[in-house]
């Protein structure tokens, strides 16, 4: 596994890698390989901080079925039960005034990402919020959905996600190295991105929680966190089955670009569905969920099979990851069915 590693590392000039494999629910393998900063030579190690990016969303979707297990948050009710006064009086989502369709909106819908919004606001020419088709109608993957639920949770049920996320999940796995926002004492041990061309893009410190995706971790610890998950740990029986249960059927040929209208038969042999959080699938080694987080300088992902318990994390400092993702997860997995080809637009060549 290290040397096809290493090897398909060097044929995509990916700078850094960085591995864990869960067996039975327990953390069997760590491994880095390569640079965290190629500019200054410095080794990627296991405890190095990397952007988690939408990792964020499945630790998320995992906190507030606490809040479900607590009866403080219901799936299904509307969220402007939760709050205060109508959402588009809050001025975040003034944009959402003459589309009653809000009112329609549930934490079910913004966690399996249903809610009818794009990825993300700035993506639209006008630079505004808006909803692209019925709510709870369709899978369109939305970061703008996991944000609003965040907001919700603090506006309404006054919490601070941040503080929620690291009592109840970075605590509870030993997290030591995760956080929501940047804390200094990672810049000793930090990666750097790196985007198509190799330029180095330098760590964002980011300042404000985004459930959507402002983590910061290592392969260590969001190791500690899918293991733990398996273990079924933090849970209830209930609750870690709903976030594993099909909410919606995916029938997009792509995850990417979000609204694209265009759809691909296979994915019904599989029953690629949207959980709460994450994605699933059935594949040759029965049910299996998944999730990615991805941007210009960042590629990241997580494959875990319920029956076995097994799980394989990989964490790359450079969007060059889909040309090493694949081949290595069939090496540690085997053929599992995953379907790079919705995952990535475009896919990797086979």
């Amino acid at each position: 596994m290290d040397t096809a590693a290493l090897r398909l590392m060097k044929e995509a000039g990916l700078p850094g890698l960085a591995l864990a494999i869960i067996e039975n629910g327990q953390v069997s393998y760590v491994k880095a390989y390569g640079l965290r900063n190629v500019e200054k030579a410095a080794p990627l190690r296991t405890d190095t901080v990397m952007y988690g990016a939408s990792l964020t969303k499945a630790a998320f979707a995992y906190m507030v079925m606490q809040l479900v297990d607590e009866g403080r948050v219901d799936l299904d009710t509307p969220i402007e039960r939760y709050l205060r006064k109508p959402l588009p009086e809050y001025s975040k989502y003034a944009d959402l005034a003459s589309d009653a369709r809000w009112k329609r909106l549930t934490p079910r819908m913004l966690l399996s990402h249903t809610p009818g919004f794009p990825n993300f606001r700035f993506l639209n020419p006008d630079g505004k919020l808006d909803f692209k088709f019925d709510p709870g109608t369709r899978y369109a993957y939305s970061g703008e959905g996991i944000n609003l639920l965040q907001f919700v949770l603090e506006a309404g049920l006054g919490l601070e996600v941040g503080q929620e996320m690291q009592r109840r999940v970075f605590d509870r796995f030993d997290m030591k190295r995760t956080s929501m926002v940047w804390r200094d004492d990672f810049a000793a041990n930090v990666s750097q991105g790196y985007d198509e061309t190799g330029k180095v893009e330098p760590h964002d410190q980011r300042e404000s929680v985004r459930a959507a995706g402002s983590m910061d971790t290592t392969v260590e610890d969001y190791a500690k966190f899918l293991a733990g998950f398996m273990r079924g740990e933090g849970l209830s029986t209930r609750a870690r089955a709903e976030m594993l249960r099909p909410q919606i059927a995916i029938s997009s040929a792509h995850q990417f670009p979000t609204l694209l209208t265009e759809t691909d038969a296979r994915n019904e042999a599989i029953a690629l569905s949207a959980g709460l959080g994450v994605v699933l699938f059935n594949g040759r080694a029965g049910p299996a969920f998944f999730k990615g987080g991805h941007d210009e300088w960042t590629d990241n992902f997580a494959l875990c099979l319920e029956r076995e318990r097994r799980c394989v994390l990989l964490l790359a400092n450079s969007v060059k990851g889909p040309a090493v993702f694949p081949p290595l997860v069939d090496i540690i997995l085997g053929e599992t069915g995953m379907p790079w080809r919705w995952d990535y637009n475009p896919p990797p060549v086979e």
